[in-house]
């Protein structure tokens, strides 16, 4: 399913068709794209050249099931729809080596690292979905994150599945039309709350 965003001013395809669904196939990522996807994650800019960033990648197929273990650390109804994803990644915000004053930009370039990711996916032919909500401390026990490691967020990656296979109140979710604010509302120009001309 093909759900461009209706913007007023162009940007690239890859951009404009980029959205998170709940609908996955279980169809495995193959080897070659899931290195893809974090190749182009390295080499994301990164503050001082730090990259204070690091991925737990769990796969349906693999036999250690991490990954049905990852989707039980899921809270609310995330559990229902990322089960079927072929893959599950941690993000984890790791600190800078040389310098603890730099540490407050690690979120930001953790965020670049997956805005990366997340384009390649959608070159790739595959879809992303960015997760908040899950048990940090569980996900740090079952992955034996060190102190210092902040987990983030969990990523769904995957190929797109049919939406008729979602529950009802997601699969409504899934096929209502894509919003955003207007530039009006969060670009400004010299000052705040001056809307850009």
């Amino acid at each position: 399913m093909i759900k461009p965003a209706e913007v007023r001013y162009p940007i690239h395809d890859l951009l404009q068709n980029r959205w998170s669904p709940r609908a996955f196939s279980t169809q495995p990522v193959e080897d070659e794209k899931l290195l893809s996807l974090f190749e182009a994650a390295r080499w994301s800019p990164s503050g001082g050249n730090a990259q204070p960033w690091a991925f737990i990648v769990t796969t349906r197929s693999s036999d250690a099931g991490c990954h049905d273990q990852l989707v039980q650390v899921l809270s609310g109804r995330n559990k229902l729809w990322a089960k079927d994803a072929a893959l599950l990644v941690l993000t984890v915000a790791t600190p800078y080596p040389r310098s603890a004053a730099a540490n407050e930009y690690t979120f930001y370039d953790l965020g670049q690292a997956v805005a990366h990711l997340t384009v390649q996916a959608g070159a790739l032919g595959l879809v992303v979905h960015q997760m908040g909500g899950f048990d940090r401390q569980a996900a740090r026990l079952l992955f034996g994150l060190p102190e210092g490691y902040e987990p983030m967020t969990v990523i769904a990656i995957g190929y797109q599945g049919n939406a008729e296979d979602l529950p009802e109140e997601l699969r409504e979710r899934e096929l209502a039309p894509r919003t955003r604010k207007s530039l009006e509302d969060f670009v400004f120009a010299d000052r705040w709350q001056q809307p850009l001309p």
